[in-house]
């Protein structure tokens, strides 16, 4: 069996896959290991620009990052973007390849299963050890057939697998039980132990049901992780469930809105403003009365015609109208910014039916979307305070103005985006702006917090995230038998 690879499946989505790939990768950098992360296959709306200029999920850039890497495009060859809820982007290695429905994909995958091979490959080629992470449940019995993203996989390349499920939604041994009888001997086999999450409570109480586990299915538990209070980890695709995880101080604060568009894309550009202490941010799903605020922000979008019909049919439009003319500031970021433009063309029908939509017309502005996407990491000044950016861009849509505005950040060989003749409106292409402390200090600035005492440092966050998961992993689970899984019986660690 391949010992140099090793894949965490889960039992449901959001089991803790991510979190713990994400653990072992920094786990194992500190201790010297040359460890690289990886997902076969990935469909999420929050994606990151690799460092050989291709786009791939956030969360293996995130466990990327953990493990002191650049993201690359073989840590993530096959990402789906939808664009509908039948309907999605398929990217291979970095670059999009068509769009494609459901069934369209399902026998796609024997194509796409090559292009996972050769990343997983050259991963092997270059790193000590690989982390891989599955993807949804490994007892999808529909998806079964020509399976890349799981024991598909894990066949393929003949590795063992850990099985994560989440204690905290009940149910976790039916959950562990339920799945392992669902796979084939071969993949029975592979299991070599599981991992419980999201654990509250007193280990003694749950000591005779993990004894129970292991007498009946024949298999270790690896271990019992917490469930982490305060823990930030950049979300694979879905909506954050609560508003922040650092709630404002008694000092100013600023009320930050934006849209949970329904394919509303990196949505991570805000997660620096959801853990700043002065910053009280929502996301306003459908349905929900939209609440004062002081920055309204306009985010990516997958579908952005679409969604700007459903930011209209929600009275997002009356809103920001009305709030711009009491002041308010309004920042579009990529599918956001093109919004706030007289129209959006789609003649290829890439996002859906071909046709025009007329946009909020707050600048004098176009957009086209064409088949090649525009995919790049980027470093600028803002305008507002010149304060360092750092971001990058992915989008098909080129914008045409039909008048001059001071641009809203300058880069090395040009200019992005745009400002309102008023001040109160900043569109964008760059996905990030929020992530460097300067840039997010200037805009919050400019937004109106004017006692900006406490600065955010998001990255110093992350990093201090990344080390805790590491100690979990120290404290809560069996590391022999993870040295022994990753043939690191010889480590000095």
């Amino acid at each position: 069996m391949n010992a140099q690879t090793l894949m965490i499946q889960g039992t449901t989505s959001d089991a803790g896959k991510s979190m713990l790939v994400t653990a072992l990768c920094r786990w194992l950098s500190r201790q010297g290991i040359r460890v690289a992360p990886f997902k076969p296959q990935n469909m999420a709306l929050n994606s990151v620009v690799s460092s050989n200029g291709g786009e791939i999920g956030r969360a293996q850039a995130v466990q990327a990052w953990a493990a002191g890497l650049a993201p690359h495009t073989d840590m993530n060859p096959v990402l789906l973007k939808p664009n509908t809820d039948k309907n999605a982007q398929i990217i291979i290695h970095g670059h999009a390849m068509a769009n494609m429905d459901a069934c369209g994909f399902h026998n796609y995958k024997t194509i796409a299963l090559n292009a996972v091979l050769e990343s997983h490959a050259r991963l092997a080629a270059q790193y000590e050890r690989i982390i891989v992470e599955g993807a949804g449940s490994p007892a999808e019995i529909n998806l079964r057939t020509n399976d890349i993203a799981n024991m598909g996989f894990a066949e393929a390349v003949d590795c063992p697998v850990i099985l994560i499920a989440d204690i905290d939604r009940g149910g976790v041994f039916a959950h562990l039980v339920g799945t392992l009888a669902l796979l084939s001997e071969s993949e029975q086999a592979r299991i070599k132990g599981f991992v419980i999450n999201r654990f509250r409570g007193d280990m003694a109480l749950l000591q005779p049901g993990l004894d129970w586990l292991e007498q009946y299915t024949g298999k270790p538990v690896l271990g019992v992780l917490p469930y982490f209070q305060g823990l930030h980890l950049e979300a694979e695709d879905a909506l954050p469930q609560t508003a922040g995880l650092i709630a404002p101080t008694q000092h100013e604060y600023l009320r930050i809105i934006v849209p949970a568009l329904p394919r509303i894309s990196n949505h991570t550009d805000f997660d620096p403003l959801r853990l700043h202490p002065q910053v009280k941010l929502q996301f306003i799903g459908p349905g929900e009365t939209i609440p004062p605020a002081d920055l309204i922000i306009l985010p990516g979008s997958k579908s952005v015609r679409a969604d700007l019909e459903w930011l209209r049919q929600q009275g997002w439009e009356h809103v920001i109208r009305r709030h711009l003319r009491y002041g308010g500031k309004l920042i579009g970021i990529c599918g956001g910014f093109q919004m706030l433009g007289e129209r959006i063309h789609d003649p290829d029908g890439l996002e859906g039916e071909a046709g025009s939509t007329q946009g909020m017309a707050f600048f004098e502005m176009s957009t086209t979307l064409q088949p090649d996407k525009l995919l790049r990491n980027v470093q600028g000044t803002l305008v507002y305070q010149s304060a360092t950016v750092i971001g990058y861009e992915i989008h098909c849509g080129v914008t045409t103005f039909q008048k001059s505005y001071p641009p809203a950040i300058y880069l090395a060989e040009n200019t992005d985006g745009a400002m309102s003749e008023d001040g109160l409106i900043m569109g964008s292409y760059l996905h990030g702006l929020f992530e460097s402390a300067e840039a997010c200090a200037a805009l919050l600035n400019w937004a109106g917090l004017k006692d900006n005492h406490q600065s955010s440092n998001y990255h110093a966050i992350c990093e201090a995230v990344f080390n805790r998961l590491a100690d979990s992993i120290e404290q809560c689970l069996d590391t022999k038998q993870l040295y022994q899984l990753l043939n690191l019986q010889g480590s000095s660690a």
